[in-house]
């Protein structure tokens, strides 16, 4: 080979070599959507929860939890103080999937990297290259977690002291379409047939939907208050106009009962805002909607107006 040739050769290579890295610093660089971010959490049989807290703070609703017993625990304290993170200012993004063999999380924001792992090692953990696990408050309960990005780590919490790991690909997926709200959450069905872990207030409106086949609920605000709509589809649309059918007859009954009681329907409390529920069928959909004023919320947190 000439040394023309030669030359040739290593040119074309450091070329592609150059295309290839600004292409892989492209990817980096793009945003994770939401679906994107969806395919890399387990959510067979699991309860998923999305979070926008960008979108939370702008709409300033994200102040209300100022106060709340999560951000007073001492443990949440020192979590703080040691690791700068809080997630009332660091957090933007949260997407959680509640499955059998554990909590995955991805999160999107600000992390201080080195003070985490330095954390880690603290709490008796440690740090192998990028993953780093520690122990609980359980023995079951097992933290691994690991920086997808600068801005996004993936975090698990199960009895395998590497689940993290689970979130470092995306398994295959058709198009989701998502709801177009900064919060909310995909119930499994398995979950409403049993009621376990479900609100006592919220089971008789569970059992409603126990032939559905999905069932998301979503929050959004609405001028001063927020609003919560739920979309339930189901088998078929004689099921659909059944299930609108009994859960405005549950919410009708509810009724009676705060009725009995010589009251009326309190919006800051969940029978209240059970109670103010309107429903409807559109084919195989079920569609729900509950007015929600800021007093149940700051009453939720724990950060009622004094």
């Amino acid at each position: 080979m000439s040394p023309k040739t030669r030359f040739y050769w290593l040119g074309a290579a450091l070329a592609a070599a150059v295309v290839v890295i600004a292409g892989v610093a492209w990817y980096q660089s793009q945003p994770f959507s939401t679906a994107r971010l969806l395919a890399r959490l387990p959510t067979d049989n699991a309860l998923v929860l999305v979070v926008d807290f960008r979108a939370l703070r702008r709409a300033g609703i994200l102040q209300m939890f100022d106060g709340s017993s999560a951000g007073q625990d001492p443990e949440y304290q020192t979590f703080v103080r040691k690791t700068g993170f809080n997630y009332q200012r660091d957090l933007d993004r949260a997407l959680a999937a509640f499955a059998p063999t554990g909590k995955f999380l991805l999160l999107e924001g600000r992390f201080d990297w080195p003070r985490l792992r330095a954390y880690a090692a603290e709490q008796g953990g440690g740090c192998e290259r990028d993953l780093c696990r520690m122990q609980g408050s359980l023995p079951e309960r097992r933290i691994s977690f690991f920086p997808l990005r600068s801005g996004m780590m993936a975090l698990a919490v199960s009895p395998d002291a590497s689940a993290a790991l689970r979130l470092a690909t995306s398994a295959p997926s058709p198009p989701a379409v998502l709801p177009a709200a900064p919060v909310w959450v995909s119930v499994p069905v398995a979950m409403l047939h049993s009621g376990d872990n479900l609100p006592a207030g919220t089971r008789m409106f569970a059992h409603s939907l126990g032939e559905a086949e999905g069932v998301t609920l979503s929050f959004a605000p609405e001028g001063q208050r927020l609003a919560a709509k739920l979309d339930v589809l189901c088998h078929t649309e004689i099921d659909a106009a059944d299930a609108a059918i009994e859960l405005t007859r549950v919410t009708g009954l509810l009724r009676q009962l705060i009725a009995r009681e010589n009251q009326s329907p309190n919006p800051a409390d969940l029978s209240g805002v059970l109670a103010a529920g309107s429903f409807r069928s559109e084919g195989k959909r079920v569609y729900g909607y509950w007015p929600i004023q800021p007093s149940f919320v700051e009453n939720l947190f724990g950060a009622a107006h004094q």
